[in-house]
């Protein structure tokens, strides 16, 4: 049975927060500060049983609130939770940067984290000088260091500028000489934030198969915060979902980034479907339905999803044709669909539901929206075109996880589409 490395019990972090009224918002002379200290101190004596007034300009502000969890030898936890949901603080608290205002942390080994560019780098030391450094810090004897030392510089690869003094460095370079140091140099845990996100992809890739290893074949844990859910499926199975500085949930990855993205929605957007003003006449689309496999707009990568067209024709045409197409969040299109046959809504006046069933969507995790061309081909005019409709999250569940989904720029595969009519509206 593996042992616990991190054990947390009702970590709570506060802080006070000051506000400054506006008309205070000035300079401050010598004689004013001398004051107002002693106003301070006589008021200390004046009334020292006195009931403590609440100072409205002073807020306590808990970072997090009442964390428990346990983290074992070989694990790859994802923390995960929009900003200001308590990650950050969390790691520092973890890594002893901070000290928690309530509760208990107990950890076993040594911590190497990374949560900013730079962490633990002397400016003014060269990269050969701050590999030793850190190590030194880590705990680990000279011997130790130079027998990875090699490995290090490769995997950075930093060859040319090893004797340069680090604050000549590009942010991308102190990043990858950061996370060789961390890696490679054994330490038994190792937190990662989200500063991984200034590599390039190629190093993001490299270093998520990295900690990869780390964790699965090295036996040795790693705690990564990013607000990557591809990253995050791709490298854990246990997922800390964060809010207001509270555990939301804590479990498999795919229902923490299910749970997280299903918050990230904006709520005047319904997820999955839409809805054409009612006033609107002539051929247009009425509304638009995505049938998630999950349902609420999020769907998992590989299985089936439908989408349903309903199309409001006022002048029935001969050359009436419609396509849609899957839109990623960068506006990249993935695949376009064109409704072939002999369609009804070409002869019949009235509103008609068209259905395209794909067997199995295969997508990068991410958002997704819908753009939809009606038109009639033979004037080539176009009667209505829709662009960032019905959005849905594309998910994965760990389990699910093919290698080539990784090295392709973007996953489009799609099997071909089966195109239905449905009875008139």
């Amino acid at each position: 049975m593996s042992e616990n490395m991190i054990s947390v019990e009702n970590l709570s972090k506060k802080y006070i927060i000051a506000h400054q009224q506006e008309q205070e918002i000035r300079y401050k002379a010598l004689r004013d500060v001398i004051a107002d200290g002693a106003k301070s101190f006589a008021k200390a004596f004046t009334k020292p049983g006195g009931k403590k007034m609440p100072n409205p300009k002073r807020e306590e502000f808990w970072a997090l609130k009442n964390v428990s969890f346990e983290i074992q030898q070989g694990e790859a936890i994802g923390v995960i939770g929009r900003n200001g949901a308590g990650k950050s603080t969390l790691l520092k608290v973890l890594s002893r940067i901070t000290e928690p205002t309530t509760g208990r942390i107990g950890i076993k080994g040594r911590v190497a984290s990374l949560l900013e560019v730079g962490t633990g780098f002397h400016p003014e030391l060269t990269g050969r000088e701050n590999i030793y450094l850190n190590g030194s810090i880590l705990g680990m004897s000279r011997v130790e260091i130079k027998k990875k030392f090699d490995e290090i510089v490769a995997f950075a690869e930093i060859d040319k500028f090893l004797d340069t003094p680090v604050k000549r460095y590009s942010s991308g370079m102190y990043v990858r000489l950061a996370f060789s140091v961390a890696a490679h140099l054994e330490p038994e845990i190792l937190i990662v934030d989200e500063v991984l996100a200034v590599g390039d992809s190629a190093f993001q890739k490299k270093c998520l198969g990295k900690m990869g290893d780390v964790a699965t074949k090295e036996g040795r844990t790693v705690l990564f915060v990013s607000h990557s859910m591809q990253a995050v499926n791709q490298l854990t199975k246990r997922c800390i979902l964060l809010s207001k500085g509270s555990i939301q949930f804590d479990g498999h990855t795919g229902k923490a980034v299910q749970l997280y993205l299903a918050s990230d929605k904006d709520d005047s957007v319904s997820p999955g479907y839409y809805q054409a003003p009612v006033n609107k006449t002539g051929n247009h689309v009425a509304w638009v339905r995505a049938d998630t496999s999950e349902g609420e707009g999020i769907h998992c990568w590989g299985k089936p999803i439908t989408f349903e067209f309903a199309l409001h024709v006022e002048k029935p045409h001969e050359s009436l044709w419609f396509s849609f197409q899957i839109v990623n969040a960068l506006q990249q299109p993935i695949n376009i669909f064109w409704f072939f046959s002999d369609a009804p809504f070409r002869h019949q006046r009235g509103t008609h539901v068209i259905r395209c069933e794909i067997p199995k969507l295969r997508l990068y995790m991410g958002s997704y929206t819908l753009t939809t061309w009606f038109s009639e081909r033979r004037s080539e005019t176009l009667l209505e075109n829709l662009k960032e409709i019905c959005p849905f999250e594309v998910t994965m569940h760990t389990f699910e996880r093919p290698e080539y989904q990784w090295q392709a720029n973007e996953c489009t595969y799609l099997e071909d589409a089966i195109w239905q009519t449905v009875e008139k509206y």
